[in-house]
């Protein structure tokens, strides 16, 4: 009989596969993260180097390259959260939800950010921090207002199963909220802030392509941080289940330990020895006297 070549799972030869389940995850992440930080660069080139300064505001107009990219790519994640939602109700896989969490997450990040540097500009601009009569600051406002509650919300929930499900209900709500009210904003009247995407946009033709190189260094930028924190994430819950592989394995042969040594260390009875016969009868053939 031909003895396999091939060693059973759970064999100590058995090599692990390199990064196991974590190349679903980190695949990529190092040629994603070196082309983020090239466009990033060569955008930032652009900003200071190659677009004109605006008539009005001068230097100042050069935070419109951060803020307006941050602020679509948050909304345009939120709307991503919903759809991994939706996926995930109807499939039922837990990685779909998570991806639902992270991409929602990092919207709430790039949110803040956007209203930073929005109100920055708004009081060089404007004179003041926030302008309450601006429709497109007060709809985000909301929005992000909105999306602030989701972790509260999900958290609240100890059931995994629950949880994830009224995570990924939230997120669709919320993520058809989001364009609605981007259209409701844009019907508006009123237009105190400048409007970048549509028709009555007048940027000249180096501003629309540094903001268009801005648009894509930042969901690139989007990507790159999603994605190492589903790495991590998956990396973290890898490392409790051989936590637990390990600590169930060490239970089982301390037990086994144990219970191979109590059988090696029977206790003896008290009650006396009986000696056989012929000993005993030798023994009283001995004794003087008798």
């Amino acid at each position: 009989m031909q003895s396999s070549s091939r060693h059973p799972a759970g064999s100590p030869h058995t090599k692990p596969r390199r990064g196991g389940d974590f190349g679903s995850y980190g695949r990529g992440l190092p040629a994603l993260s070196i082309a983020t930080v090239v466009v990033i660069t060569v955008t930032l080139a652009l900003v200071f180097f190659y677009a004109p300064l605006e008539a009005e505001q001068g230097f100042l107009q050069k935070i419109f390259y951060v803020h307006v990219p941050l602020a679509i790519i948050a909304l345009c994640g939120f709307v991503l959260g919903g759809v991994f939602g939706a996926v995930h109700l109807r499939t039922r896989d837990s990685r779909w939800d998570m991806r639902s969490y992270v991409a929602i997450h990092m919207s709430l990040i790039f949110a803040v950010a956007a209203l930073i540097t929005g109100s920055i500009w708004a009081k060089g601009s404007w004179g003041h921090w926030w302008v309450w009569s601006e429709p497109t600051l007060v709809s985000f406002l909301i929005v992000f207002l909105l999306y602030a509650t989701y972790q509260p919300l999900r958290f609240a929930i100890e059931d995994p199963e629950r949880q994830a499900r009224y995570a990924s209900v939230f997120a669709i709500t919320a993520g058809a909220f989001v364009p609605m009210n981007f259209i409701a904003v844009r019907l508006s009247t009123a237009y105190l802030h400048p409007r970048v995407l549509g028709s009555t946009s007048n940027l000249p033709p180096r501003m629309a392509f540094t903001f268009l190189m801005s648009l894509f260094g930042m969901a690139l930028l989007f990507a790159t941080l999603c994605k190492y924190e589903l790495t991590a994430k998956h990396a973290r819950a890898q490392l409790r289940a051989l936590r637990r592989q390990a600590d169930a394995r060490a239970g089982a042969h301390s037990s086994a330990g144990w219970a191979g040594g109590a059988q090696r260390r029977r206790p003896r009875s008290a009650a006396p020895t009986q000696l056989p016969a012929t000993r005993m009868s030798a023994r009283a053939a001995g004794r003087p006297g008798s």
